[in-house]
């Protein structure tokens, strides 16, 4: 395959921390920039890693939540709000949910809406033919899993909660070992493992964010001005703008949006039942 090389905008790119105490530009604008250079198909690739935001959007205009449109994506609220009335426009894996939530018929047993829109949306970006995306997601999904799996065993959860059908997800399904038997084949088994054990939420995500940027790095090791550099830098760049909006204020929000999703989605024992509780303080 034809690789296309990026040398000046490439060579013209910040270097970046997770710390990062300022951006000189942010994800909007780097987007709008890469949309300027890059050839069409490459470009295409950037906005797989901003589907997420779409996504999103569409769920909650399907589900009729009262929640703030997300402008990142690549659709706007009239066009999501036209292809749920005739889907032609978006992804096929976007129409195939639409088609499946109207229809009250869902894609995958079991799982709530949002989790069957996420494992359409990777099977999706996994065949985009990209080495670096392919790998990027899986990995991604992999890591997700498996703390799923952490926290299932954890709360001892019912319900299904995994998303798509590898060998990782079956040996979380099926595993009572510490790793789930997987030491062997995921390399940074035993450092996801140390990470889950760290009791503070923020530091915990942050780590998992470091295991991310290392395994970008990884990835990219031997690329240097191709579209993958690029794509790794948008992943990158999203990380280092998500910490940097996460004021005091915004972390109390987070926090109590993970109690609200952990509430609505898991049936926790009563020794954890974290409304009481809140509401004793």
């Amino acid at each position: 395959m034809f690789e296309r090389n990026y040398y000046y905008l490439v060579a013209g790119l910040p270097d970046i921390i997770l710390d990062q105490k300022k951006l000189t530009f942010g994800t909007e604008e780097f987007k709008n920039e890469l949309k300027y250079h890059l050839h069409p198909d490459d470009y295409h690739l950037v906005e797989l890693l901003f589907l997420p935001a779409d996504n999103n959007n569409l769920l909650n205009l399907l589900l009729k939540r009262d929640r703030p449109f997300d402008e990142s994506g690549k659709y706007t609220r009239d066009e999501l709000e036209a292809e749920i009335k005739d889907t032609s426009v978006t992804p096929g894996y976007m129409q195939k949910f639409i088609n499946a939530f109207k229809s009250e018929m869902p894609v995958f047993e079991q799982l709530s809406w949002e989790d069957q829109l996420t494992w359409l949306y990777y099977d999706h970006v996994k065949n985009c033919g990209n080495g670096f995306l392919r790998d990027w997601f899986e990995f991604d999904l992999n890591i997700k899993n498996i703390v799923a799996g952490m926290t299932i065993r954890k709360h001892k959860l019912k319900g299904e909660y995994l998303i798509g059908d590898n060998p990782v997800v079956q040996a979380v399904n099926k595993s009572s070992l510490r790793d789930f038997g997987l030491g062997n084949d995921v390399e940074y088994m035993e450092k996801l493992i140390s990470i889950q054990d760290t009791g503070n939420l923020l530091e915990r995500e942050r780590a998992m964010d470091m295991l991310r940027w290392d395994f970008i790095d990884n990835l990219n090791t031997f690329n240097y001005f191709t579209i993958e550099v690029l794509l790794g830098y948008v992943i990158k760049i999203r990380m280092v703008q998500r910490w940097l909006e996460m004021d005091v204020e915004t972390g109390k929000k987070m926090f109590r949006k993970l109690i609200d999703d952990l509430e609505g989605s898991y049936e926790f024992p009563d020794e954890f039942n974290i409304a009481d509780r809140r509401k004793s303080r």
